[in-house]
């Protein structure tokens, strides 16, 4: 009987807990004439908003072939009415601001998320979804493809660029080719890639259907992905319409989580690969090994065990730093490397997340170099020495 009662409790737990309340419908808000239809819509909307908790792909108002970009703005959505400063779950109440019905079948949605505090109202997002009517059914996706309509696209490799008026094919090339090699460093398969060159952020949130978002007040720049049916979508928004030039370092951040699970990802290590393969802030790998080795090597006494877990920088500032613990690990990449290939390396990279004490890097670092904590100081020198021939 406890059983029945806990595993009911569980599930009406569950239930609320998935549970969305439905869009407030104002009574300006014009709804399509045909009352059969507009209910429809509301009901599918509803629904759609209902399962917009659960993994992307699971949303049965959302077809596959719209699965990529609406992912990307259903991860904007996710928690919306959540509200940690007043610690509730349902601060923020769901608007219906406005439909507008292009024609027979499709539709433009506007809704925002508001809560009030002391009589007053707050904003927290507003969001623009295109709402399309196949089989008696209505669907729902992201407007990204609508509002890019115009602009042109071109195919190099694996990836397809979006873009308004020209891009910079030598550097979009370089991009392929540099996917491809650190693709193929982690084992990791040849994914599609699909890049939007928008302006700015607010252009970036327009277009993904991000009219409003409180937390991003402010900002102007960013990035935003998502990962569905083997292909990975890139928005951009950093002032890179063109493609005229792209980070190498990030570039293997991004494909490391691609390859793998975000948790085991050890931080030094992932950081020391980039490095390696990428420099870092437009400084190259061999520029950061002369800085390191002029403003810290330079000391015979250096702790190099002590730098590591204080993460001791030695880049211009704070903002542009340069870790000590992720050159070491950049050095110890290059060993691994050479002498036993990098699915050895994968194996360091993937030890788990960075803890005090480095039990879980200096386990497997030990097994595959012998390298460990008491011999550390002497074999990071050794790495140090023999750096940069």
């Amino acid at each position: 009987m406890k059983n029945i009662i806990l595993l009911l409790s569980l599930h009406l737990g569950l239930t609320a807990f998935a549970q969305t309340n439905p869009l407030i419908v104002p009574a300006n808000v014009v709804l399509p004439k045909d009352t059969l239809i507009a209910n429809h819509l509301l009901k599918s909307l509803n629904g759609f908003l209902s399962q917009k908790e659960r993994l992307n792909k699971e949303n049965v108002f959302v077809l596959k072939e719209d699965l990529l970009e609406t992912s990307i703005l259903l991860d904007e959505m996710k928690g919306i009415e959540k509200s940690v400063k007043f610690k509730d779950d349902n601060f923020y109440k769901g608007y219906l601001t406005n439909i507008v019905q292009i024609d027979k079948s499709n539709f433009i949605i506007q809704l925002s998320y508001l809560g009030i505090n002391e009589n007053t109202p707050i904003l927290n997002a507003s969001f623009e979804i295109l709402a399309k009517y196949i089989d008696d059914k209505f669907y729902f996706l992201s407007p990204l493809q609508r509002n890019t309509f115009s602009w042109q696209t071109k195919k190099i490799g694996n990836t397809t660029f979006h873009f308004k008026k020209e891009l910079n094919t030598k550097v979009a090339t370089e991009y392929v080719k540099d996917v491809a090699l650190f693709d193929k460093k982690l084992n990791a398969p040849q994914d599609n890639i699909v890049w939007y060159g928008c302006n700015d952020m607010p252009e970036l949130l327009k277009n993904i259907g991000v009219l409003y978002k409180s937390e991003y007040n402010g900002r102007s720049v960013s990035t935003f992905n998502a990962n569905e049916n083997k292909t990975t979508l890139l928005v951009n928004g950093t002032y890179n319409t063109s493609f005229n030039s792209f980070d190498p370092h990030d570039l293997w951040h991004e494909r490391t989580r691609n390859a793998i699970p975000k948790n085991t990802i050890n931080k030094p290590v992932d950081e020391g690969c980039a490095y390696l393969y990428g420099g870092s802030w437009g400084i190259s790998w061999p520029q950061i090994l002369k800085i390191f080795k002029e403003k810290v090597a330079s000391n015979p006494k250096s702790d190099w065990l002590s730098l590591y877990d204080g993460f001791y920088n030695f880049g211009e500032s704070k903002e542009k730093h340069l870790i000590v613990s992720y050159l070491i690990n950049a050095l110890i990449v290059e060993k691994i490397e050479k002498e036993k290939g990098f699915p050895a390396v994968i194996e360091l990279l993937s030890c788990g997340k960075y803890e005090k004490g480095n039990d879980n890097y200096f386990k497997v670092l030990e097994k595959l170099t012998g390298i460990n904590k008491v011999n550390f100081n002497d074999r990071v020198w050794a790495l140090i020495k023999k750096s940069g021939k």
